[in-house]
C-alpha cells in the first residue's frame, strides 16, 4: 500500500510517539509498502507555547492538502491532534476519503495542568476531531474505557513493543553501593516527576530527559542526577547500571519506556493507573500501589528475570502487523471518484459566481436556440400562445398556471438537450443505456408538451363557453 502518516511529533523529538512511528514505519517499508511521513520538519514552524522544544507547523493546510493529493495514497493515518493533524482530518473529511487515527497522549490533561481548561472542553475537540475516523488506534483497554466514557467510542488496540536487541540487561551487573532508582522521559509537569524526587528512601536518584521543568527540578532537589536527553543507543547503558525504574506518572497513555527498561533487567514501580495497569498487570514484573515509596521498596526485591522475561512478550513485529491490519480494512480512496474541490470550474463564490453563472446561462440559450430545432419550435408555440393568456379575462391564478406550462416546457426541453449533450460526450456509438436516457428526456418533453395543451385548452374552454 501507500501509507500516508501525518504527525505533529517526529524527529528531533524523542517520546513515545516518535519510537513507534519510527518502529512502525520501518517494519511496514520492509514488508513493501511505500509509507509517507508528513511531519513538521517539511513545514515552517513555531515553538509550542510553554513547551518550546515541540515545533507546531504554521498554516500548514495547502501544503498538506498538496502532499496527499500528490502522493494519491492508499490509506491515511493523522496520529496528532496538533495543526499538522487538524490540517490533514479537514482536508481528508471534506474529500471523503476513509481514513484512521490513534490516540497517544492524554492531551486534555496536559492542557488541564498547565492552563486548567476544563477537561470537558478539550475532550469536545477531541471527540469531534476523532469522530470521523474508521478506527482510534489506542495503547490499551483501560485508555479504550475512558474514551468511551467522553464518548469516543470507535477505538481498538494497538500497543507498544521494545527492540529486545538494543535494550537488553547488562552482560555484567555491578553491585551498587546504594541502590539507584532511575526514571526516563519528558521532564515536565505532567509527568508527576517531585512523586519520585521527594520519597524518603535511602537511594540515588536518576533522571533521563529533557523538558520545561528540568531547570526548576535541578535547583529543587540538588542531590538528584539529572542527565539530559539521551538517544536510545545511550540508554541501555543507564538502565543497566540502575536497580529500579520509577513510573510516577498518572497521564501516560503507555509508558514506552517501562518496556525499555523490563527489558534492561529493571523491575517497576508506578501508580496502579492506565499505562502501567495494562503494561504491567498481573506479570510480577513491577509493583503498582497509591503509596510510590511503598511500590519501591517492593518492587526492588524483584528478580531481574522477571520482568526480562514479560518484556519479550511486547514485539514491534505484532505492533506494526495491528497497524497494517487496521489501514488494510479501511476503505481506498478510487481515483476516479469526483471531489469537488478538484474541480477547477467550482473555484468562483459570491458576486462572481453570480456574474459568471449569469454568463453560462445566456450562453445555454444561445446554444439551445442555434443547435436545438426542438427548443425553437417549443419557444416559436410559448410566442404564439402567450397572447392568448391577456386576451382572454383570465384570472391571475390561470395566467401564473398558463405561464408556469409555457416555462415548464421549455426548462424540460433545455433539460433533455443537456441530458444528449452529455451522452454525445462520452460516445457517439449507439448503447442501450444511451438510448434509454434520451428516450428517457423526449418522454419528459411530451409530458410538458401535454401539459400546456391541458391547461390552455382548459381555461380558454371555460371563458368560451
Amino acid at each position: 500500500m501507500k501509507i500516508s502518516i501525518i504527525s505533529d511529533a517526529w524527529m528531533p523529538q524523542v517520546n513515545g510517539v516518535v519510537h513507534t512511528l519510527s518502529h512502525t514505519k520501518k517494519i511496514l517499508e520492509k514488508r513493501g509498502h511505500h509509507v509517507q511521513m508528513i511531519t513538521p520538519n517539511l513545514f515552517n514552524t513555531f515553538p509550542c507555547p510553554t513547551y518550546p522544544e515541540i515545533r507546531l507547523a504554521l498554516f500548514p493546510y495547502n501544503k498538506v492538502k498538496k502532499m496527499i493529493k500528490d502522493f494519491l495514497p492508499d490509506a491515511i493515518h493523522i496520529v496528532t491532534e496538533g495543526p499538522l493533524g487538524l490540517a490533514a482530518r479537514n482536508f481528508v473529511v471534506k474529500n471523503g476519503f476513509t481514513y484512521t487515527t490513534s490516540f497517544h497522549t492524554r492531551f486534555a490533561e496536559y492542557i488541564y495542568e498547565r492552563s486548567r481548561l476544563p477537561l470537558s472542553l478539550s475532550y469536545s475537540y477531541l471527540r469531534w476531531f476523532h469522530n470521523k475516523a474508521y478506527k482510534i488506534l489506542t495503547p490499551t483497554k483501560s485508555i479504550m474505557e475512558e474514551l468511551s466514557d467522553w464518548g469516543i467510542k470507535n477505538t481498538t488496540e494497538w500497543p507498544r513493543g521494545v527492540d529486545t536487541s538494543l535494550f537488553k540487561p547488562p552482560k555484567k551487573k555491578i553491585k551498587n553501593s546504594r541502590p539507584i532508582l532511575i526514571n526516563v522521559g519528558r521532564v515536565a509537569v505532567e509527568k508527576n516527576l517531585e512523586e519520585f524526587l521527594s520519597l524518603n528512601i535511602n537511594c540515588d536518584k536518576w533522571v533521563v530527559g529533557d523538558g520545561p521543568d528540568k531547570r526548576k527540578l535541578e535547583k529543587k532537589y540538588p542531590n538528584v542526577r539529572f542527565f539530559g536527553q539521551k538517544s536510545p543507543k545511550e540508554l541501555p547503558n543507564l538502565y543497566g547500571k540502575a536497580d529500579l525504574f520509577v513510573f510516577p506518572s498518572k497521564t501516560d497513555t503507555f509508558g514506552l519506556v517501562i518496556l525499555e527498561a523490563m527489558a534492561c533487567g529493571l523491575p517497576v514501580a508506578a501508580f496502579p493507573v492506565s499505562g502501567p495497569l495494562n503494561v504491567i498487570g498481573n506479570s510480577g514484573a513491577g509493583v503498582l500501589d497509591k503509596s510510590l515509596q511503598k511500590a519501591c521498596e517492593k518492587a526492588i526485591q524483584i528478580k531481574p528475570s522477571v520482568p526480562i522475561n514479560h518484556a519479550k512478550k511486547f514485539k514491534w513485529e505484532r505492533v506494526a502487523s495491528i497497524f497494517e491490519s487496521n489501514l488494510q480494512i479501511a476503505s481506498k480512496r478510487n481515483p476516479k471518484t469526483y471531489i469537488f474541490n478538484d474541480n477547477p470550474h467550482k473555484k468562483n463564490t459570491g458576486f462572481k459566481r453570480l456574474f459568471f453563472a449569469l454568463i453560462n446561462s445566456l450562453s445555454g440559450f444561445v446554444f439551445a436556440f442555434k443547435e436545438e430545432s426542438a427548443f425553437r419550435q417549443e419557444l416559436l408555440l410559448s410566442v404564439l400562445l402567450f397572447p392568448s393568456i391577456f386576451f382572454f379575462p383570465t384570472s391571475p391564478i390561470e395566467k401564473i398556471l398558463m405561464i408556469g406550462s409555457l416555462l415548464i416546457l421549455l426548462i424540460v426541453e433545455l433539460l433533455n438537450s443537456s441530458v444528449e449533450a452529455a451522452i454525445d460526450r462520452i460516445s457517439f456509438s449507439q448503447h442501450d443505456l444511451s438510448k434509454r436516457a434520451k428516450d428517457l428526456g423526449s418522454a419528459a418533453v411530451f409530458l410538458s408538451l401535454l401539459l400546456v395543451l391541458i391547461t390552455f385548452t382548459v381555461i380558454i374552454t371555460k371563458h368560451l363557453i
